[in-house]
């Protein structure tokens, strides 16, 4: 019987094995350091909030595993023999396979700061992660003040999760505007403005230091590039991460910052191929980046990959960028490709509507010269990805978009309070006379189906 080891059991791995399992009869074997079980890695926050317990964010029962035939192996995966088709476990034993997925997914960064490796100092990525958070800062009595670095994803998660027990943030950003790398000045504004709202000391264009420490290899404060110092219990260092690929330094597999794959996920070794976070494809996908750390697309290459190890050999094809997350209470949704505003492509024209008194927004992309449709931010307003994805497949014109916009909003009845402002401010924006049209569920429903 075929052995197919997968090494990380994240999104992409166990994904991977479940559809592996649907489509074969085929021996399959997923080992992680981390857990005995696949979570999931984006609710860790509401565990710490306490929204929900551990068990809760397991999206199957422990017994899924043995009725599907998925063997789970914890431990850590030191070596990678190509020539031989062996893994080594905990510099202990061996195991062979016949096709090796990897799957490893993402460690944080961390720049060389000192103090950097002192107690107190952590990241936000594993439940490891999570269970030191409980040491580190279980209450306001133990962690005083915490200090966060990086204007990310992750970093405002943590300062969320921080204030839910009422612990003081500093929260260092070395950009303009918070996460001004990807969204453009008017949301990004509003993304500052609501992180102050909520009681965290958000400091721009300031960079960190040195971790100091308290004599007792403890963090006790950190210093910044603007003179200060900031005593804290906690520093959350949360600069985005890399690809988890120290393992294979040796292994003869091609690698950049993550693993080479081509379009099919394969490595330059035969039978092993790399997917989700630690995956770099030689040739970016259209606007993609080479590395993608997004949940979605971690679970697209897990069906891509075991397609083809199912004898059906596919084509990673993401289709239309999309993703989604929250700032605080606030939700965020991108469709198609809504670039920064020092990012901006020459075509590019945006649209900026912002509701003069609630935390709500959106901006939209078009192409200056054909009127083209190209992309779509929201924030406190859900819309629909079926019909972005058909907009943004069928080339569809700015001005239909914005004139049809109720058909791709989630709630009707909420939108239609900000539908009139909206049009009017594209008509002034654009020069145009537009007129809101009626919602037209059905036709939304003929696409999906």
């Amino acid at each position: 019987m075929e052995t197919i080891i997968i090494i990380g059991n994240g999104i992409s791995g166990i994904t991977a094995a479940r559809h592996i399992r649907k489509l074969s009869d085929k021996r399959i074997i997923v080992i992680s350091a981390e857990t005995e079980h696949f979570f999931s890695r984006t609710a860790l926050m509401y565990v710490y909030m306490g929204h929900m317990q551990y068990e809760h964010i397991k999206p199957y029962e422990d017994w899924f595993w043995g009725k599907n035939r998925i063997e789970l192996m914890r431990a850590f995966v030191t070596k990678v023999n190509p020539e031989t088709k062996e893994i080594t476990l905990d510099n202990i034993r061996n195991l062979k396979y016949d096709k090796l997925i990897i799957a490893t997914g993402s460690k944080p960064n961390k720049f060389g700061w000192p103090g950097q490796d002192l107690h107190g100092v952590q990241g936000l990525y594993s439940k490891q992660d999570l269970d030191l958070l409980e040491v580190n800062a279980p209450n306001r009595d133990i962690c005083r003040r915490a200090v966060i670095v990086g204007g990310g994803l992750i970093g405002i998660e943590l300062a969320e999760m921080l204030r839910s027990r009422d612990i003081p943030v500093t929260f260092l950003v070395r950009e303009d505007s918070f996460w001004d790398g990807v969204l453009p000045d008017g949301d990004s504004k509003m993304i500052n403005e609501h992180i102050r709202e909520h009681h965290i000391d958000l400091k721009l264009k300031t960079n960190l230091v040195e971790i100091l420490d308290d004599g007792h290899g403890k963090v006790k404060a950190v210093t910044t590039d603007q003179g200060q110092s900031i005593p804290c219990d906690l520093v959350g260092l949360t600069p985005g991460v890399s690809p988890n690929i120290d393992f294979l330094k040796d292994s003869g597999i091609e690698m950049g910052r993550g693993v080479k794959v081509n379009r099919y996920l394969e490595t330059n070794k035969p039978d092993i191929y790399a997917i989700g976070d630690c995956a770099e494809q030689h040739e970016p996908i259209g606007n993609r980046r080479p590395i993608e750390a997004v949940w979605y697309t971690g679970r697209m290459m897990g069906e891509t990959v075991a397609q083809t190890l199912c004898n059906n050999r596919s084509e990673y094809k993401p289709g239309h960028w999309f993703n989604s997350a929250k700032f605080l209470d606030i939700e965020y949704q991108t469709y198609g490709w809504v670039f920064s505003s020092g990012g901006m492509k020459d075509y590019e024209a945006q649209f900026h509507w912002r509701h003069p008194s609630e935390k709500i927004c959106i901006t939209v992309s078009y192409d200056k010269n054909d009127g083209k449709f190209l992309g779509i931010n929201t924030f406190g307003i859900r819309m629909r990805h079926e019909v972005f994805d058909r907009w943004l497949t069928e080339y569809a014109h700015v001005n239909d978009v914005m004139s049809h916009l109720a058909d791709a909003n989630f709630d009707p009845e909420f939108y239609a309070h900000y539908e009139a402002d909206i049009i009017a401010a594209y008509n002034d924006h654009a020069g145009v006379e537009l007129k809101a049209q009626k919602a037209n569920r059905n036709s939304i429903f003929q696409h999906q189906s």
